[in-house]
């Protein structure tokens, strides 16, 4: 079968699907000018869709994907650069959430957008644990308090740097800093093996925080959580993940118990021209 079909009616043998594939793998036939995988394109392609999304007229479909079944891109959608900058200028991490639980299909439709981050070589290495309990949420916080101590108890200097003595403070006078009685935590992991996994892992994350906030919803990045993930046993058990993966991030996420009202102040962009 071939990598992909094109539709002589549609094609106005433009060369876009050319010029834009990343591996360089279709060519124009001059005998019909019309766009034509060369011979090592269906061992070489990533699936990316480029081809098909750069299409005016649709004529192209992958084997893995047509054309009708692509989402059109709505331009009356897209943010002008002030509705930008403001949107992304102004979010703010959430340490206080509500009580208030999100479904499981809102939870779905965040994950389902976060899939769309970019991902080197299109592998798509990122996989999800969701945690909707917000009592093994709590749980969880508390196994992390647990890794704090030890930390402590052993002069760690990681434990020092964090000021670790007094998270945990908080933590026995009944305020979580750690989870901060997030209702939710999302957990995005990969394979160990592969040396891409990490930074999807990261980029994905941030697509789902700021998705998150246009629909009115709080995250925040569960550092602490994270780092015993990776070094506290007792943690890396209670999430049971596949010995072939680590967690490679973490966010907390629910309904805002507060709203911002101003933008603060940042530092200075610290840039090398050359």
């Amino acid at each position: 079968m071939s990598l992909f079909i094109i539709d002589h009616k549609k094609c106005h043998r433009d060369g876009l699907c050319v010029t834009e594939c990343p591996g360089k793998l279709i060519e124009i036939v001059e005998e019909e000018g019309f766009p034509t995988p060369i011979a090592e394109a269906e061992t070489l392609c990533i699936n990316c869709g480029h081809c098909v999304a750069i299409c005016p007229q649709g004529a192209l479909s992958l084997n893995t994907m047509s054309s009708k079944d692509c989402s059109p891109v709505r331009k009356e959608l897209a943010l002008s650069a002030e509705q930008g900058a403001h949107f992304l200028r102004s979010r703010r991490s959430t340490r206080n959430f509500k009580e208030k639980k999100m479904t499981p299909d809102l939870l779905t439709q965040l994950i389902d957008i976060a899939r769309y981050a970019p991902s080197g070589h299109n592998l798509q290495p990122v996989h999800w644990l969701v945690i909707t309990d917000s009592q093994e949420v709590h749980r969880m916080a508390g196994l992390v308090a647990d890794w704090m101590r030890f930390l402590i108890n052993q002069g760690a200097e990681m434990a020092q740097a964090y000021h670790m003595d007094r998270v945990v403070e908080s933590w026995d006078k009944g305020v979580d800093r750690i989870l901060r009685s997030a209702p939710h935590l999302v957990i995005a992991y990969g394979l160990k093996s592969l040396p891409t996994a990490q930074n999807a892992c990261t980029i994905a994350l941030t697509y789902l925080e700021l998705a998150a906030s246009s629909f009115g919803l709080g995250t925040c990045w569960a550092g602490y959580f994270n780092a015993a993930a990776n070094f506290y046993p007792p943690l890396s058990e209670t999430l049971a993940l596949p010995a072939e993966y680590l967690p490679y991030g973490a966010m907390m996420v629910g309904y805002p118990k507060y709203t911002y009202q101003r933008i603060p102040l940042r530092n200075p962009a610290k840039i090398i021209w050359r």
